[in-house]
């Protein structure tokens, strides 16, 4: 090896490990027995070894068995031939009866042609001795040579020739088909050479789709392929040939998982439906990052929903999984995780390892892992049975889950890096299961191609010309590339019709037309029919879903039990599992669950307070309507307290929910439960504590400006202010809790304690659990409340200690309700965090929440009302009266309008009695006018008389002077002439008296006479 190709190969160790290679480790030999000597590189090319380093690669002699180094070449060269070797147990190299040459590449250019065809010959990459031929389509003509040849410089003799049209440069169209393009790279060498069967795979598909008249019939369908080598550096350099150079490509079909993710990342750029059909990578299950890319070659990720659905089958809830190192394990296993979760199961152990498997071999073992699922290459598959033989990790109790695609007998290949004997192996791996991919239709059916599976294998065959199926690569994954031609055809046709509504055609397609691709993309998502591989549909990340042959190791060999169509969901079993137990093991050790109940003693004592509290609250609550139009309780604003007793009532009756569990109501019914709680507590807090906080708040608003105090004081107080406000704090809580409940509602959640053990039986283990009312966000819902909730606590409290010194008519019993905001501020402040800490001791947590809402509802109820009863009871103030609205602030002003409002009363009270004595007064002097009109008529004396009248004591013509001036009493002789009813005639001038001692203005004298 000479120093350039040593510096060569570091460097590409440096630069390219990372991104083309998986990380491996392999052992140095430098015994002359075991495995192979270091090959020479082919001329302008080197060698990399693959898991070495600089200083091993100069000292080894010889390579182990199953080791591997592949080809490079320097500058624009590329291996023509194998290109990667493996070492063979006998000591030899594969393939040596195969050169692999180092040739420079031609411009690839040259390979394709407008308006025509290019043959080349032989195919694969345009290198030294490649030929290649050129014919024109249908009306158009070849200017220039036919054929053109590769030269040793790396460069094409001759010009490259152009298509013109028959009859004009312009006119493109023509007679017959319309050609439609597919750019296509194919692996016909390289690590994973899957070209060699799936190209001709392919091909044959084309020549069916354009037989057929049902299916594109004003189109042909052509491949514009290249070899990729699986190698993304080619493939890049490829995917510029196929994007720059005519014709356009509608669709790109692109193999290997490396080479197909670099193309459908840069494929979204030129608006082009990806198509690949021999991808299983799960990083391309990515919509976000591959938004147009199918593939007809399942997801390593399609072993997960068979796994699940035998979880399931066997009624496993826990499992536990082994992986090697690697991106595909990683990304497999993380798909099995969300798959299990979905369906509830537990991963209760997950391992990894990169070379030794011993130690997560060991935690298995320590964990009680019983059902265990490895993902690792069939190589580690030797290490990790050889520990689980050792740790015992086999036999009834255990059921391992592996991947399908390793070789019959892999347990039975002697392997100098373990030291267990095949007998070890065989007795470690007895029972397990495995799952593997179906790429060829088990069914004999025909489906759109009108063939079936066996008879598409004997025309593959056919066209493979007798090679070995077992040499062939990508034999296996052949009707997956044939499926991919239909699908792709299927979708096209399917195109048609939408697009020629839309005024576009197929042949319109450019890589600036979405319109087109979307039409594609949408024909191919709704993908749907039988092909030689199964039945071909794509699931919502591109990826096909297939079948999965289920295989379980029955007497060292492995034996189908079934099968699961991923697609329909439907598992076909056959029934001949066998367990080395009486049947498939238990996936953990028995635990017996027991859920924690609150006290019934604490709940009986805290609802014996809550009754007591709502009973006093209905008392309050009575004694406050009943006394509603009493004036010291209107002043108090009874509405309010009204409000204030009812939220008193709702908030002890959430104590009673509060306290309910699963021994009162079954779990079904416990989220009505939960919302009973929610909303009993929050619509109780938001009325009591509301009613309270509008009053303060109302206090504070008018008697602590100073600028327009006096103003305020003098303002008439508007109830419906004052319950607009209670409103508006019930409106906000209604609403938030309905938000909650619609976009989170309140479910049943079960916390799980650790496990105890009962006395006498180690086998059994005793699960606590306790239950809770929960939501998918309860914290930021809780947090939302709480910052709401406490906002208005603390608003409150500042409200209470700012306005404790005002005296105020219009509200009387505001200090009263500042000393309940303070208990309530406090009471909840400290249990809103406490009940948080202790959830998961429902006794505490019950007793610190319903004591405190019992305590704080008690103190409110206390503080506002007993004082009042008191006040009515010692002072008897229970008559009822219509009172006024008061219209000013202070006492003493108050004092001075009761007085007023007094005189006016009694005013006109005298105003109407004076009316009634004026019309009495009238008629007793109609009454002395007719005496006296009659004795005038009688003679003077008359001697018969028995009786004689007494004269009056005087003779008046005019009855006015009767009556003396006013403020003078009636003279005593004159009492005989009042009636009888009116016995004291000083209460005419009562009022005269009184106003005089109440020093009244004179105008109001005269209101006595008007």
């Amino acid at each position: 090896m000479t120093e350039w190709c040593h510096s060569a190969m570091a460097q590409a160790l440096i630069t390219l490990a990372s991104f083309l290679l998986p990380s491996l480790t392999v052992a140095v030999h430098n015994s002359t027995t075991g495995g192979c000597a270091i090959i020479r590189p082919p001329r302008d090319g080197g060698i990399r070894y693959r898991g070495l380093t600089q200083e091993q690669i100069r000292s080894v002699q010889i390579l182990p068995v199953d080791y591997e180094i592949e080809y490079i070449c320097r500058g624009n060269r590329v291996i023509v031939g194998p290109k990667v070797r493996k070492c063979l147990p006998n000591g030899t190299w594969t393939d040596m009866t195969l050169w692999s040459k180092c040739l420079l590449l031609c411009p690839r250019v040259w390979t394709s042609l407008e308006n025509g065809q290019v043959v080349a010959r032989p195919p694969g990459p345009p290198v030294e001795g490649t030929v290649l031929h050129y014919n024109c389509l249908s009306g158009f003509r070849l200017v220039g040579r036919n054929s053109t040849l590769c030269t040793k410089l790396g460069k094409w003799d001759s010009p490259k020739p152009v298509c013109h049209s028959v009859t004009s440069d312009d006119d493109r169209h023509y007679t017959g088909k319309k050609k439609l393009y597919i750019g296509a790279l194919f692996p016909m060498s390289g690590g994973w050479p899957g070209g060699q069967a799936c190209l001709p795979s392919a091909q044959m598909a084309l020549e069916l789709v354009n037989k057929r008249t049902d299916i594109l019939p004003d189109y042909e369908l052509e491949m514009i392929y290249y070899d990729s080598m699986c190698d993304p550096g080619e493939a890049t350099k490829l995917l510029y040939d196929l994007l720059y150079t005519e014709p356009i490509k509608i669709v790109l079909m692109p193999g290997c998982s490396s080479v197909s993710t670099l193309v459908a990342e840069a494929a979204r750029m030129w608006n082009l439906i990806v198509l690949s059909y021999g991808s299983s990578s799960p990083a391309l299950s990515n919509r976000q990052r591959f938004p147009t890319f199918f593939r007809t070659h399942p997801s390593a990720t399609l072993h997960n929903p068979t796994r699940v659905q035998l979880f399931q089958k066997w009624k496993w809830t826990k499992i536990a999984t082994i992986q090697q190192t690697t991106e595909v394990f990683t990304s497999t296993l993380d798909d099995l995780e969300q798959r299990v979760k979905e369906a509830g199961i537990e991963i209760s152990v997950r391992q990894s390892f990169l070379t030794d498997p011993a130690v997560a071999v060991k935690n298995l073992k320590r964990q009680d892992a019983r059902i265990i699922v490895g993902l690792f290459y069939e190589t580690e598959a030797r290490k990790v049975f050889c520990e689980v033989f050792k740790e015992k990790l086999y036999g009834k109790k255990y059921v391992w889950f592996l991947i399908g695609w390793y070789a019959d007998n892999w347990f039975k290949i002697k392997d100098p890096s373990i030291d267990c004997t095949v007998e070890n192996m065989t007795e470690a791996v007895e029972g397990h299961v495995t799952t593997e991919i179906v790429m060829l239709n088990p069914e004999t059916v025909r489906g759109a191609s009108n063939l079936t599976s066996q008879e598409f294998l004997e025309q593959l065959m056919f066209r493979l010309g007798g090679k070995n199926p077992e040499e062939t690569g990508g034999f296996q994954e052949a009707p997956l590339a044939y499926d991919a031609v239909w699908a792709l055809a299927l979708a096209l046709n399917k195109t048609v019709g939408p697009l020629r509504e839309k005024g576009r055609r197929l042949e319109d397609f450019n890589y600036n037309n979405q319109d087109i691709t979307a039409e594609i993309y949408r024909a191919l998502n709704t993908s749907s029919f039988e092909g030689v591989s199964g039945h071909v549909v794509f699931d919502a990340q591109g990826s096909r879903m297939a079948w999965t042959l289920i295989e379980q190791l029955q007497g060292g060999s492995y034996k189908k039990i079934g099968y699961y169509d991923s697609t329909k969901g439907n598992l076909s079993w056959y029934g001949n599992d066998k367990w080395i137990g009486p049947g498939p093991p238990a996936d953990q050790t028995v635990v017996i669950e027991e859920f924690r109940f609150l006290s019934q003693k604490l709940f009986a004592s805290v609802s014996v307070f809550a009754g007591l509290g709502i009973l006093l609250g209905i008392v309050c609550l009575t004694f406050n309507i009943y006394n509603s139009k009493v004036r010291y309780i209107q002043n108090s604003q009874p509405y309010l307290n009204n409000i204030t007793a009812v939220g008193c009532m709702m908030a002890l009756a959430a104590v009673f929910p509060l306290g309910m569990d699963g021994l009162h109501v079954h779990r079904a019914q416990f989220p009505v439960v939960c919302q009973f709680r929610l909303w009993l507590l929050g619509l109780g807090f938001s009325l009591a504590y509301g009613s309270m906080f509008t009053k303060i708040w109302w206090v504070h608003t008018v008697f602590t400006k100073k600028d327009d105090k006096k103003e305020k004081r003098k303002q008439h107080l508007e109830p419906w202010k004052l319950y607009a406000t209670v409103g508006v704090l019930l409106a906000v809580d209604v609403l938030s809790l309905m938000i909650w409940q619609i976009v989170d509602p309140l479910h049943i959640t079960i916390e799980k304690f650790t496990k105890e053990a009962p006395k006498g039986d180690l086998d059994v283990l005793i699960q606590p659990l306790l239950e809770h009312c929960n939501s998918e966000k309860m914290n930021t819902w809780l947090g939302v409340v709480y910052g709401y909730k406490g906002l208005l606590l603390l608003l409150g409290i500042f409200l209470a200690y700012e306005t404790k010194s005002i005296s105020t008519e219009k509200i009387n019993d505001h200090r009263a309700v500042g000393m309940a905001i303070y208990n309530v501020a406090v009471l909840c402040m400290i249990t809103a965090p406490v009940t948080m800490i202790l959830s998961s001791q429902q006794d505490a947590s019950f007793a610190f929440a319903s004591l405190a809402i019992v305590f704080s509802v008690y103190i409110t109820l206390v503080v506002l009302f007993i004082p009042k009863m008191r006040r009515l009871i010692t002072r008897g103030e229970w008559q009822s009266e219509q009172q006024d609205t008061m219209k000013t602030g202070s006492s003493t002003n108050n004092n001075d309008e009761e007085k007023s409002r007094q005189l006016e009363r009694e005013n006109r009270e005298l105003q109407k009695i004076i009316q009634e004595k004026e019309v009495r007064v009238s008629e007793l002097r109609n009454q002395l006018a007719e005496r006296q009109a009659l004795r005038s008529r009688r003679p003077q004396s008359t001697p018969n008389q028995n009786h004689s009248t007494p004269p009056p004591a005087s003779s008046q013509n005019d009855p006015k002077p009767l009556l003396p001036p006013p403020g003078y009493p009636l003279p005593s002789s004159d009492n005989h002439s009042l009636p009888a009813s009116y016995p004291n005639s000083s209460i005419l001038y009562q009022a005269d008296s009184k106003i005089s001692r109440n020093h009244c203005h004179n105008s109001r004298l005269q209101l006595l006479y008007n």
